[in-house]
C-alpha cells in the first residue's frame, strides 16, 4: 500500500535568496483537500498556514484516535466523543539537530450514558492504541500520551 500527496511551490520573489523568499507551498491530499503549508511562524511563515511540525503532530493525533477506537470497538466501549490537542515539541536532537524531539498528546474519550471504565484499564487502552499506531511507530523521538 502507498499513499501521497503532491506538494507544489512556486518562487514569488525575482532570486532565491537567502532568508528572502517565502516557503508557502500548496499540499494536495485529494483533489478536494488542499492545505496551504508554511514554515513555522517563528521560522518566518505564515502563521494562517500550516507548518510541518503542527502536521506531524496532526499525524499523530489522528492515527492514534484511530487506532483507539479501533480498539474501544472490538472491547465493546461505546465511544461517544473523543478529542484531543496535540503539541509538537522543536528543539536539539541527540545528534544535535533541531528536530521535533517530543509529541505530547492529550486524548480525552467520553463515553455514551451509563458506560465507564476505570482510569487504570483506559490507560492501559490508550497505551494500546499508542503501541499500535502505525505513526507512532513511523518516528524516532518521543511521543506522551496524558490521558484526560
Amino acid at each position: 500500500m502507498s499513499l501521497s500527496i503532491t506538494l507544489n511551490w512556486q518562487r514569488q520573489e525575482a532570486t532565491l535568496t537567502p532568508q528572502k523568499y517565502s516557503n508557502a507551498h500548496e499540499i494536495t491530499y485529494t483533489d478536494d483537500t488542499k492545505v496551504m503549508g508554511d514554515a513555522a511562524p517563528d521560522w518566518g511563515g505564515n502563521a494562517a498556514y500550516t507548518n510541518p511540525e503542527q502536521a506531524l503532530a496532526a499525524a499523530m493525533s489522528s492515527c492514534h484516535m484511530m487506532t483507539f477506537l479501533a480498539l474501544a470497538a472490538k472491547a465493546g466501549w461505546p465511544v461517544a466523543s473523543y478529542s484531543d490537542h496535540a503539541v509538537a515539541h522543536l528543539g536539539k536532537s541527540p545528534k544535535g539537530r533541531m528536530a521535533v524531539t517530543r509529541i505530547d498528546l492529550h486524548p480525552k474519550v467520553t463515553f455514551d450514558t451509563g458506560f465507564s471504565v476505570d482510569q487504570e484499564t483506559l490507560d492501559e487502552m490508550q497505551h494500546r492504541a499508542h503501541r499500535y499506531c502505525f505513526v507512532a511507530n513511523s518516528i524516532a523521538d518521543y511521543v506522551e500520551v496524558t490521558i484526560s
